[in-house]
């Protein structure tokens, strides 16, 4: 059990949280959630021990071993691949080091002999004779093919030194798992196994992360970090949201009776009772959530931004016609031979891995790339608004924010613009920022707000959630569920594409098109398209 006592956190004169008392248990995975800057990634440095709280203090017991998520990808250059993940348990690599070290000496000595008798036995009881079997299964399991696991790191791709530190913070069961944005620049199928893996870890894991899709997945209990506190509440993210968002409306309604308040809480906490995941987490949570009292649930202090797109005219019948469309970039054919047609009730998501030729196909249907072969052809009555993933040279110029977006609006008035622009959290002086200095997050949010203002019916989105926090995410979300236009999307947010699309294309490898109207939970299910991405995928090779 992990317990932070009193635990402050200072710099200077900002204090980031205060007098944090909370219990870690065992067999509870927690999600720590807040708004950027609240200091969730400092808290884990607190819980780790890398960083000494200002007051208070962190323990756990003598004997359970924590584990910690490493974020230098390039820390273990010169050694293997599968010593850098032995070493995620660093008590059983010290003794395989002292040991080997022992047995190379050439005057082996009695006093030698002993010591190293002792280290084989504290060896056998870390089952230290397995771990490189331990180890090399973990690897595979996450990818990482059995010819590579006694390469050095440095010969790996970056990705695959992201599965090996993952690896390294998995290995050997620990008693406290930490683990910071976990599913960054990690592929589908790995984030599905390492959500089940979370799921049947029986000791503590806390967790850090922007995902909303994979918190509700894993986690038991919300920790969130807000004014200047950390407060614990059972359940996965969209029932802390949701109460949270209860809490705020039955505050506003101040003279509801408490008796009709009380009901809506029980009705609101039965449906969620109810909808539990099926893991081994289910019970506990339940019982959890059947105990919470209407005064543990408070509104959170986060601001979202208003995201709404309305269409200034009703899109038609005839929305998209693609027909045979190729294209090959530096020797290689991303788009090959792919053709479709869009309706107007049509919500499309591009997935897979892929990500070029999603990004390409965009880029010939915006008007800026041409294809080598085919032809598209947009409805007379659609209006297109693109969101590039690439979107540095948009901001490169000496407009402030309010300038900016004034010369994308047909209405020029600049109290109009900065009404709108406050809906999107850029209120006061944040107004007039000049473009140069924008955050990532703040970069987004104004593509966002210009592709809102322009009031088209169809909207071209290539990884739109790319640095924005929670709460833009999920306004996000919300916004692209109401908008009664034509959507064609990538996105890793699994939640975005789950709840928004209804009609999912996949472009494999060589550069064929998937295409089946059904949600993402359902594709990636289906045993049909698993044969169809494996025959592309065989084709592809032997073609090679």
């Amino acid at each position: 059990m992990l317990n932070a006592v009193g635990v402050t956190i200072r710099f200077g004169k900002r204090t980031l949280f205060e007098d944090v008392n909370i219990k870690f248990n065992k067999g509870c995975c927690y999600g720590i959630i807040g708004a950027n800057g609240s200091g969730k990634s400092t808290f884990l440095k607190v819980l780790s021990g890398e960083l000494e709280p200002s007051k208070g203090e962190v323990t756990k017991e003598k004997t359970e071993r924590l584990s910690v998520l490493k974020q230098d990808h390039f820390a273990y250059e010169d050694f293997s691949v599968i010593d850098t993940v032995i070493m995620g348990n660093e008590e059983l690599y010290k003794i395989r080091q002292e040991k080997d070290a022992i047995y190379a000496k050439p005057d082996f000595s009695e006093e030698d002999g002993m010591k190293a008798a002792k280290l084989e036995e504290r060896f056998a009881e870390l089952d230290g004779w397995n771990s490189e079997a331990d180890a090399s299964q973990l690897l595979n399991e996450l990818g990482i093919e059995t010819e590579n696991h006694y390469k050095k790191m440095s010969e790996l791709e970056g990705k695959e030194k992201v599965k090996v530190l993952l690896a390294q913070a998995l290995f050997g069961n620990p008693d406290i798992l930490l683990l910071d944005e976990p599913t960054n620049d990690l592929d589908l199928k790995t984030i599905n196994w390492l959500e089940e893996f979370l799921i049947n870890f029986e000791n503590t894991v806390i967790v850090v992360s922007h995902d909303r899709y994979f918190l509700n997945k894993v986690c038991t209990h919300i920790a969130d970090v807000d004014f200047g506190k950390i407060k614990v509440y059972p359940g996965n993210y969209d029932f802390w949201y949701e109460s949270s968002q209860l809490a705020l409306k039955q505050m506003k309604e101040a003279n509801k009776k408490k008796e009709e308040k009380i009901k809506e809480l029980q009705d609101f906490i039965s449906r969620f009772s109810a909808n539990a995941s099926k893991s081994k987490q289910a019970t506990s949570r339940k019982r959890a959530l059947e105990k919470i009292q209407l005064d543990e649930i408070k509104p959170s202090s986060r601001k979202y931004p208003y995201i709404d797109f309305r269409p200034n005219r009703e899109i038609g019948n005839e929305v998209l016609t693609v027909e045979g469309l190729s294209k090959t970039i530096d020797g290689v054919k991303v788009l090959d031979n792919i053709s479709f047609t869009l309706g107007h009730d049509d919500k499309v998501a591009f997935v897979g891995s892929n990500e070029v030729a999603k990004t390409v196909l965009f880029k010939i249907l915006i008007g800026e790339m041409e294809p080598d072969e085919g032809t598209y052809k947009w409805g007379v009555t659609t209006s297109q608004a693109y969101f590039p993933k690439d979107f540095g040279g948009e901001f490169d110029s000496d407009y402030n924010i309010t300038e900016w977006l004034t010369q994308y609006s047909e209405e020029k008035d600049v109290t109009y613009v900065r009404g709108f622009l406050g809906r999107m959290l850029f209120s006061g002086e944040d107004g007039v920022k000049k473009l140069k200095v924008l955050s990532g997050g703040e970069k987004v949010r104004c593509l966002l707000s210009k592709m809102m203002i322009s009031g088209a019916n169809v909207l071209l989105l290539d990884e739109p959630t790319n640095h924005l926090d929670m709460e833009s995410i999920t306004a996000l979300n919300n916004g692209l569920i109401k908008f009664p236009g034509v959507l064609l999307f990538t996105s890793r947010d699994h939640q975005i594409v789950q709840t928004t699309a209804n009609r999912i294309m996949e472009i494999v490898p060589g550069g064929q098109l998937i295409d089946k109207i059904t949600t993402y939970d359902e594709y990636l299910e289906s045993d049909e398209m698993a044969r169809k991405r494996q025959t592309y995928t065989v084709s592809t090779e032997e073609d090679d």
